[in-house]
């Protein structure tokens, strides 16, 4: 019996033991909330920020479409496609952004398999013609530079278009295959994402979106600044200055007021004037600057800074989207890689590719300067 009585448990026993059941369930509770209150923090962060870059990215290119319909001095087949461009990315700007930054902050899929279909098949559209854009633009520059007399007779609104076209039809042709094995999903739809199962459409996909138009960007660039640069150096060897030439006045005729003057562009070498002078003959010295070598100095530094520019948009390009297919074409071959964190990031930082594009052709291009300055002050004075 005293064994009995000693193996029972006193009140005290009892209430500690509850005591700690308690603070325990109080603590959990409490970490689970700030927990939550921690996960709310960030995606309301999130959300602040991907809305953001949306809404710079809808601005910057809604503004560089305006520029070119409002100056008519940007009205030629180059701008043309940078134009098709800015379109293209503000079409990324408004059908996909901001779906898929409701999807990246909730991690959960709410607009069902109709608005799925058409979201996953805007993104792969808008964003390979996008990328292809860049291919047309630096091929047009390409036959621009190293068959200008040519090309300048070809290069017309009509030949802009045909491109833009092209690109286009690329660009849906890799979009449009997912759709014939689509599958219709009795279930409630909590994902949406590129079925990475058929590994051909990913090879296919991954190389006419990105890697095929890398390479030719790559070989493009390549070529252009080549050639830029024997513009360059030549254009130094000749250097600037004065001419001094001689013109012949006719004295006795009746014209010799509005006499001719024969004007020749050579070396800094000033000519000798002649010692023997008839009467009826005389001679005059005239001093003439070297406008045509200023003409051509003015158009290389225009060509070398358009070189520098499309350099610029290449290392862009490939920093934004490089990631974003390499992670591609793993994920199908290593299923335990893909972190839907990771993607998202990666994601996003190819979007950013739209944003950044618009901002390099107005700060590099002194005419996209001034007639967006040119339109500011127009909106500015309208309100």
């Amino acid at each position: 019996m005293e064994n009995a009585s000693q193996l029972k448990p006193t009140p005290v026993i009892y209430g500690e033991l509850l005591n700690i059941s308690t603070n325990d369930t109080h603590a959990n509770f409490t970490s689970k909330a700030e927990e939550k209150d921690t996960n709310l923090a960030f995606q309301a962060g999130l959300g602040v920020t991907l809305a953001l870059i949306t809404f710079a990215t809808t601005l910057s290119n809604a503004f560089v479409i305006a520029t070119i319909y409002q100056s008519r001095k940007l009205h030629t087949p180059a701008n043309f496609l940078i134009a098709s461009l800015a379109v293209t990315d503000l079409l990324v700007s408004i059908l996909v952004m901001p779906i898929s930054a409701l999807y990246t902050v909730s991690q959960t899929w709410t607009l069902g398999q109709v608005v799925c279909d058409i979201w996953l098949s805007s993104d792969i559209t808008c964003c390979t013609a996008s990328i292809l854009h860049l291919c047309v633009i630096a091929l047009d520059r390409y036959w621009a530079i190293t068959d200008a007399v040519e090309y300048s007779k070809k290069r017309t609104p009509g030949r802009a278009a045909g491109m833009i076209a092209t690109a286009w039809v690329i660009a849906i042709s890799i979009s449009l295959p997912p759709f014939f094995w689509r599958q219709v999903k009795a279930e409630e739809v909590t994902s949406c994402n590129v079925n990475t199962d058929h590994i051909f459409y990913t090879i296919y996909s991954t190389f006419g979106a990105f890697y095929i138009p890398t390479l030719l960007l790559i070989a493009l660039y390549g070529r252009i600044y080549v050639e830029a640069r024997k513009r360059i150096l030549k254009q130094s060897h000749n250097k600037p200055g004065k001419r001094l030439t001689s013109a012949h006045l006719i004295t006795n005729s009746p014209g010799s007021v509005a006499s001719t003057t024969s004007l020749n562009y050579g070396t800094n070498d000033s000519s000798s004037c002649d010692t023997t002078s008839s009467a009826n003959v005389s001679q005059v010295k005239v001093t003439v600057s070297d406008a045509l070598l200023e003409k051509k100095r003015i158009s290389a530094a225009r060509e070398k800074k358009a070189t520098k520019t499309l350099g610029i948009i290449l290392g862009a390009y490939i920093i934004c989207w490089l990631p974003f297919f390499i992670y591609t074409l793993l994920v199908p071959v290593c299923e335990s890689c893909f972190h839907p964190e990771l993607f998202d990031i990666f994601t996003w930082l190819g979007y950013l590719n739209s944003l950044i594009n618009p901002i390099i052709y107005t700060m590099s291009n002194e005419d996209f300067k001034q007639a967006f300055h040119k339109l500011i002050r127009f909106r500015c004075s309208s309100t």
